[in-house]
Protein backbone atom coordinates (compact mmCIF):
# COMPACT_ATOMS: atom_id res chain seq x y z
CA UNK A 1 0.00 0.00 0.00
CA UNK A 2 1.51 3.30 -1.01
CA UNK A 3 1.93 5.99 1.39
CA UNK A 4 -0.83 8.53 0.84
CA UNK A 5 -0.17 11.09 2.60
CA UNK A 6 3.63 11.25 0.82
CA UNK A 7 2.37 10.97 -2.80
CA UNK A 8 -0.15 13.32 -1.58
CA UNK A 9 2.67 15.97 -0.83
CA UNK A 10 4.33 14.95 -3.87
CA UNK A 11 1.07 15.55 -5.77
CA UNK A 12 1.09 19.24 -4.53
CA UNK A 13 4.61 19.81 -5.26
CA UNK A 14 4.35 18.16 -8.41
CA UNK A 15 1.72 20.89 -9.86
CA UNK A 16 3.11 23.92 -7.80
CA UNK A 17 6.44 23.55 -9.92
CA UNK A 18 4.84 22.29 -12.76
CA UNK A 19 2.08 25.43 -13.34
CA UNK A 20 5.28 28.07 -12.21
CA UNK A 21 7.75 26.51 -14.71
CA UNK A 22 4.54 26.48 -17.60
CA UNK A 23 3.64 29.83 -16.63
CA UNK A 24 7.50 30.89 -17.06
CA UNK A 25 7.98 29.15 -19.77
CA UNK A 26 4.61 30.39 -21.73
CA UNK A 27 6.03 33.63 -20.87
CA UNK A 28 9.21 32.55 -22.96
CA UNK A 29 7.75 31.59 -25.89
CA UNK A 30 4.56 33.05 -26.76
CA UNK A 31 4.66 36.77 -24.42
CA UNK A 32 8.15 37.24 -25.03
CA UNK A 33 8.64 35.51 -27.45
CA UNK A 34 11.80 33.52 -28.50
CA UNK A 35 13.42 36.44 -30.29
CA UNK A 36 12.81 38.62 -27.25
CA UNK A 37 13.70 36.15 -24.64
CA UNK A 38 16.84 35.40 -26.73
CA UNK A 39 18.02 39.06 -26.64
CA UNK A 40 16.95 39.12 -22.91
CA UNK A 41 19.00 36.03 -21.86
CA UNK A 42 22.11 37.60 -23.94
CA UNK A 43 21.84 40.84 -21.78
CA UNK A 44 22.00 38.62 -18.87
CA UNK A 45 25.17 37.21 -20.05
CA UNK A 46 23.72 33.43 -20.43
CA UNK A 47 26.23 32.07 -22.55
CA UNK A 48 24.46 31.10 -25.93
CA UNK A 49 21.31 32.57 -25.77
CA UNK A 50 20.17 31.48 -29.05
CA UNK A 51 20.09 27.98 -27.87
CA UNK A 52 19.96 28.56 -24.30
CA UNK A 53 16.81 30.60 -24.88
CA UNK A 54 14.25 27.99 -26.51
CA UNK A 55 15.94 24.75 -24.63
CA UNK A 56 14.80 26.74 -21.39
CA UNK A 57 11.78 27.78 -22.53
CA UNK A 58 10.13 24.50 -23.73
CA UNK A 59 11.92 22.51 -21.30
CA UNK A 60 9.60 24.98 -18.81
CA UNK A 61 6.50 24.33 -20.93
CA UNK A 62 7.09 20.31 -21.03
CA UNK A 63 8.45 19.45 -18.21
CA UNK A 64 5.98 21.65 -16.62
CA UNK A 65 3.36 19.69 -17.99
CA UNK A 66 5.34 16.22 -17.34
CA UNK A 67 5.22 16.77 -13.27
CA UNK A 68 1.83 18.30 -13.52
CA UNK A 69 0.89 14.73 -14.71
CA UNK A 70 3.30 13.17 -12.79
CA UNK A 71 4.72 11.35 -16.26
CA UNK A 72 8.65 10.91 -16.31
CA UNK A 73 8.54 13.18 -13.21
CA UNK A 74 12.21 12.14 -11.94
CA UNK A 75 13.82 13.56 -15.81
CA UNK A 76 11.60 16.68 -15.49
CA UNK A 77 12.48 17.56 -11.94
CA UNK A 78 15.96 16.87 -13.22
CA UNK A 79 16.03 19.37 -15.98
CA UNK A 80 13.47 22.49 -14.61
CA UNK A 81 16.01 21.80 -11.81
CA UNK A 82 19.39 22.18 -13.88
CA UNK A 83 17.60 25.28 -15.69
CA UNK A 84 16.72 26.57 -12.30
CA UNK A 85 20.07 26.13 -11.31
CA UNK A 86 21.82 27.83 -13.77
CA UNK A 87 19.04 30.69 -13.39
CA UNK A 88 20.27 31.15 -9.89
CA UNK A 89 24.08 31.23 -10.46
CA UNK A 90 24.36 33.22 -13.66
CA UNK A 91 21.52 35.13 -13.34
CA UNK A 92 20.02 35.97 -9.81
CA UNK A 93 23.44 35.22 -7.66
CA UNK A 94 24.60 38.90 -8.19
CA UNK A 95 21.56 40.05 -6.40
CA UNK A 96 21.72 39.00 -3.35
CA UNK A 97 19.23 36.32 -1.48
CA UNK A 98 15.30 38.33 -1.51
CA UNK A 99 13.56 37.82 -5.02
CA UNK A 100 12.39 41.50 -4.53
CA UNK A 101 15.54 42.59 -5.22
CA UNK A 102 16.46 40.41 -7.83
CA UNK A 103 18.30 37.90 -5.80
CA UNK A 104 18.33 33.87 -5.24
CA UNK A 105 15.14 33.25 -3.01
CA UNK A 106 12.59 32.23 -5.90
CA UNK A 107 15.04 29.98 -7.95
CA UNK A 108 16.88 28.72 -5.27
CA UNK A 109 13.26 26.94 -3.84
CA UNK A 110 12.32 26.29 -7.41
CA UNK A 111 16.03 24.35 -7.80
CA UNK A 112 15.34 22.23 -4.66
CA UNK A 113 12.20 21.53 -4.98
CA UNK A 114 12.41 20.10 -8.89
CA UNK A 115 15.55 17.78 -7.83
CA UNK A 116 13.69 16.86 -4.47
CA UNK A 117 11.31 15.78 -7.23
CA UNK A 118 13.90 14.39 -9.46
CA UNK A 119 15.20 12.26 -6.17
CA UNK A 120 12.01 10.99 -4.84
CA UNK A 121 9.96 10.65 -7.89
CA UNK A 122 6.16 11.66 -8.53
CA UNK A 123 4.58 9.23 -5.70
CA UNK A 124 1.70 6.73 -6.01
CA UNK A 125 -0.52 9.62 -7.20
CA UNK A 126 0.66 9.85 -10.79
CA UNK A 127 0.91 8.40 -14.31
CA UNK A 128 4.53 6.83 -13.39
CA UNK A 129 2.71 4.89 -10.50
CA UNK A 130 -0.05 3.78 -12.95
CA UNK A 131 2.75 2.50 -15.69
CA UNK A 132 4.32 0.89 -12.84
CA UNK A 133 1.23 -0.60 -11.69
CA UNK A 134 0.67 -1.81 -14.84
CA UNK A 135 4.16 -3.61 -15.52
CA UNK A 136 3.97 -5.68 -12.08
CA UNK A 137 0.99 -6.89 -12.93
CA UNK A 138 1.78 -8.01 -16.56
CA UNK A 139 5.05 -9.43 -14.94
CA UNK A 140 3.30 -11.59 -12.50
CA UNK A 141 0.87 -12.77 -14.73
CA UNK A 142 3.78 -14.14 -16.85
CA UNK A 143 4.48 -15.98 -13.69
CA UNK A 144 1.56 -17.43 -12.71
CA UNK A 145 0.95 -18.82 -16.02
CA UNK A 146 4.58 -20.40 -16.52
CA UNK A 147 5.27 -23.87 -15.72
CA UNK A 148 7.35 -24.17 -12.41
Amino acid sequence: MPNLPASAGLLVLRVAVGVIAIAHGWQKIWTNGIEGTTQGFAGMGVPLPQLAAPLVAWTEVVGGALLIVGLAARLAGAAIGVAMLVAMLLVHLPGGFFAAEGGIEFTLLLTAASFAIALTGSGALSVDALFSRARVARRDRRLEASPA
